[in-house]
């Protein structure tokens, strides 16, 4: 099995988000794995026309007829970009007050587009195999927040925990709801759902709106499938072979007697195993038994440093003004090799709708996002970064290479003009930035070295003490930098 990273639901100017489909679909095959692109389709409950909500109205009218008036070149574009080093999904958004908002997914690039009041006549009526995924569930019931009692896992086999709105696995999880449409609500929560029985599992997406899918921090589905195609990228989401990640691509196998994340087995004994490695510092990986932690590995206990293996290098670049920036990076080795890497190019942010603000209808993420490993000694990327909008909110884009070798093993970054060389036993004591101008100016962080001790994990433990009918078992992973990883469920009957 192997593990791929994508974004189940995102949008762009299809219907009334902003940027071409045509960048967006280059600026997804540029870091993901698969995709979807959704567009924006209808909202049955909308609430009426008045004088405090003209402007909303009108803005979802107009972009729903221009999902229907170009649906049928929408689909072909997503369909001439499937191809065997990058996967595609056809689909289209719900929104609902009475069931919460959802996407519809399909593997079929002859999903048509309909017309309906919930996610299962949509599911049911569209002739095609497709699932309806709940998105942003923890906004108030009513309010376009899931409702639970009208859930349903038979069309709904994952839920989307986390995107651009925040994080929905508890009232206490990092990353609350701040976007307009209001905050989180306790009762819609995932662990609300998990606790009144459904069975489900977790991804992340964006739901960017500027067509930069996969932007940075705004949320990734992690699936764990045989190959990179359609089928087997399908299979393993029905399966729930799948779980969630804020933004580094936390690798994780987690499995219970045997069973993939996600499944439903039976058995008293239960043989718990997961094996993770971060891409950054480890806070902590949390083992839940019935949403309680019964098993803690804190990150602060491991002290040992390997002297030779690989060590997790990541350079940040940013800062500086609104304007775009042009990185252009190269990464050197002496004395080692670079065994992979990782790019988190992060997109021009849009939040929601807005009657005073404008944006460039097909442009607004036509940047660069470029990356290429050209030996086993040298990795080039190229990347555009605008500054932050506050101390609080980053636009940084970084990039993480895996670096085999031992503590005289040398790097060499050079972004644009500036050079930095360093060994990997320097870099484990300091980090290293720069300026590219003297005053106010774009920079780049080179961070502290994560040795192969700090960053692979394992778990592995017993339990033979059934506490309910079904036992539920899931992971959390946190890293110091804030990026976390949900992994699904795997549900346990007593026999």
């Amino acid at each position: 099995m192997n593990i791929y990273f994508g974004d189940l639901h995102n949008h762009c100017g299809i219907t009334y988000g902003f940027g071409s489909l045509e960048n967006a679909i280059a600026r997804a095959k540029s870091q993901l794995d698969f995709s979807a692109f959704t567009g924006h389709a209808m909202w049955p409950d909308m609430y009426e026309k008045a004088p405090g909500t003209e402007f909303v109205v009108n803005f979802h009218l107009e972009g729903f007829k221009k999902l229907k008036d170009h649906w049928e070149e929408i689909r072909r574009k997503i369909a001439e970009a499937n191809g065997p080093d990058f996967v595609t999904f056809q689909g289209y958004e719900l929104h609902s007050r009475e069931y919460g908002d959802h996407h519809l997914l399909s593997p079929d690039d002859t999903l048509p587009l309909i017309y309906r009041d919930s996610p299962r006549e949509l599911v049911e009526d569209c002739g095609k195999d497709a699932m309806a995924i709940a998105h942003h569930i923890g906004y108030t019931p009513d309010y376009r927040g899931i409702d639970w009692k009208k859930f349903d896992s038979a069309i709904t086999p994952v839920v989307e925990v986390y995107s651009k709105h925040g994080c929905s696995m508890s009232e206490d999880a990092d990353y609350p709801y701040y976007h307009n449409m209001g905050p989180r609500d306790t009762r819609n929560m995932v662990d609300e759902g998990l606790r009144q029985g459904h069975k489900f599992g977790f991804v992340a997406s964006t739901d960017h709106h500027a067509g930069f899918p996969g932007s940075y921090g705004d949320g990734m589905a992690a699936v764990i499938a045989e190959n990179l195609t359609r089928e087997s990228l399908w299979a393993a989401i029905r399966a729930r072979r799948t779980y969630a990640v804020t933004g580094d691509r936390i690798l994780c196998d987690f499995k219970i007697n045997g069973a993939w994340m996600g499944s439903e087995i039976t058995g008293n004994s239960r043989k718990i195993k997961a094996h993770i490695e971060t891409e950054g510092t480890l806070d902590k990986i949390i083992l839940y038994k019935n949403l309680k932690p019964v098993h803690v590995i804190n990150g602060e206990t491991f002290q040992e440093v390997n002297e030779t293996g690989c060590y997790k290098l990541r350079v940040e670049m940013g800062w500086g003004k609104q304007e775009l920036y042009r990185w252009n990076g190269t990464l050197k080795v002496e004395g080692g090799s670079i065994a992979g890497y990782n790019t988190y190019f992060r997109g021009r942010s849009v939040l929601a709708p807005s009657a005073t603000e404008s944006y460039d209808e097909n442009n607004i993420n036509d940047i660069e996002t470029f990356s290429q490993q050209v030996s086993e000694l040298e990795l080039n990327w190229r990347c555009d970064t605008v500054g932050n909008k506050s101390t609080l909110h980053p636009s940084t884009s970084s990039v993480v290479v895996k670096v085999q070798g031992d503590l005289n093993t040398k790097v060499t970054f050079t972004l644009n003009d500036k050079s930095c060389t360093a060994s990997i036993g320097e870099l484990l004591d300091y980090g290293y930035t720069a300026h590219m101008e003297y005053y106010h100016s774009q920079a780049f962080k080179i961070y502290k070295a994560v040795p192969e001790s700090r960053c692979t994990f394992d778990l592995e433990l017993e339990d033979n003490a059934p506490e309910k009918d079904c036992d539920v078992y899931h992971l959390e992973i946190a890293q110091k930098n804030r990026q976390w990883a949900f992994v699904s469920p795997v549900y346990v009957n007593r026999v």
